[in-house]
């Protein structure tokens, strides 16, 4: 993919969602120099002999086990999460595109990792997801979390991309504006330069925060199946909006 068509790509979906020059130049601007980091991520060769099968996207379910995440009273961030991740990958699959979960129950993903040598089980948790993303032969991650405000009024998804990466700048895009759709929002995705995984999984990737669970209106939401449902939806859209640009 030549720096060209990515940068028309960026465009073309800046002006079809309707975002300002200034956001299209936000996301163009993270488009990296060299022109091979803008080739997609595709799936392997007929000599891959990897230990797992090819999928399109690894959706990374936040938290688990003993790491509940953020809360509001006995409502876990980590339920939330799984919750929509099974659903996001049922959806994925309905649409064509093959997925993979990194947990499939509540566990938490430090439990597995025996190779580091780090008393930090925080650091344990994110070694072992982006260590998945090696092992498991994917085109792009997408990783649910759940945000968390002291303003209670605080409310809306909000999409983390890689930065200095355009496919992830425009993966961030698709997402969030499909989200922005579902939630009635208007908010724009953002660099997420302080998260190990974004700074260190090597192909497209962001951090999708679904939604406040400090907020009442957006709790109602992430704890319902039918809200759970059209988030899931929506994310969903979101990553085929973003493959049909590759194509």
């Amino acid at each position: 993919m030549k720096l060209a068509k990515l940068a028309g790509a960026t465009l073309a979906i800046c002006l079809f969602f309707g975002y300002s020059d200034s956001m299209y130049a936000a996301a163009l601007a993270a488009a990296p120099a060299n022109e091979q980091d803008n080739l997609p991520f595709t799936a392997p060769g007929p000599n891959y002999r990897g230990a797992l099968p090819y999928a399109e996207v690894l959706i990374d379910a936040g938290h688990g086990g003993i790491d509940g995440g953020t809360f509001h009273e006995d409502v876990l961030e980590k339920h939330i999460n799984l919750a929509v991740s099974k659903k996001l990958h049922a959806r994925l699959q309905q649409l064509g595109v093959s997925s993979v979960l990194n947990r499939s129950d509540d566990y938490a993903l430090s439990d597995d990792n025996r190779w580091l040598g780090s008393r930090s089980r925080h650091q344990r948790d994110l070694s072992q997801r982006t260590e998945l993303t090696q092992e498991i032969h994917t085109g792009l991650l997408v990783s649910l979390h759940v945000n968390w405000s002291k303003r209670s009024a605080a409310h809306g998804p909000v999409v983390l991309h890689q930065k200095n990466r355009g496919e992830s700048a425009l993966l961030a895009l698709c997402i969030q504006d499909a989200l922005n759709q579902q939630q009635k929002t208007n908010e724009l995705p953002r660099a997420g330069s302080p998260f190990y995984l974004l700074n260190t999984v090597k192909q497209p990737a962001v951090i999708v925060e679904m939604g406040f669970i400090s907020n009442e209106a957006d709790r109602r939401m992430l704890t319902s199946d039918k809200g759970q449902d059209k988030l899931a939806e929506a994310i969903a859209s979101g990553v085929r909006q973003y493959k049909l640009f590759f194509r």
